[in-house]
């Protein structure tokens, strides 16, 4: 039901080595673009969350701040916070998609034709390092 995942009935290739996988060019370049878009995110995200925090409990008189109404500054930090999670939610899928999907599939279909589980593949992983 729109699950497009192989499942443990289909025969997946049972001999790939998957430290060569690991230490490929394509999976390194995978994981530094994930990396490289992740932990800055993470890092903005948590500062923004800290900040509030530390506002929400030593900052009482500003974040009681009336703007409108019974709204005071505080409410308005509050709902950007949920904001803040929906559009970082949505930038990642974004992202992924764009950058992360396609790498990712040009591995998957490497491995499923057998592509890293052959002599070849193995030795090129020694080559980089990889021991047994």
């Amino acid at each position: 039901m729109g699950n497009d995942a192989l499942s443990a009935e289909t025969g997946t290739n049972p001999d790939v080595d998957f430290r060569a996988v690991q230490v490929s060019p394509e999976f390194q370049k995978l994981r530094r673009t994930h990396r490289s878009f992740v932990f800055p995110v993470l890092g903005a995200c948590l500062v923004w969350y800290i900040v509030y925090v530390l506002l929400a409990g030593y900052a009482h008189d500003f974040m009681s701040t009336p703007v409108f109404g019974s709204i005071n500054v505080a409410i308005l930090l509050g709902l950007a916070q949920v904001v803040t999670t929906f559009a970082v939610t949505m930038w990642y899928v974004h992202f992924a998609n764009k950058h992360f999907d396609p790498l990712a599939e040009q591995i998957r279909d490497e491995v499923e034709s057998g592509v890293f589980g052959t002599d070849a593949s193995v030795s090129a992983g020694s080559r980089a390092g990889v021991t047994g």
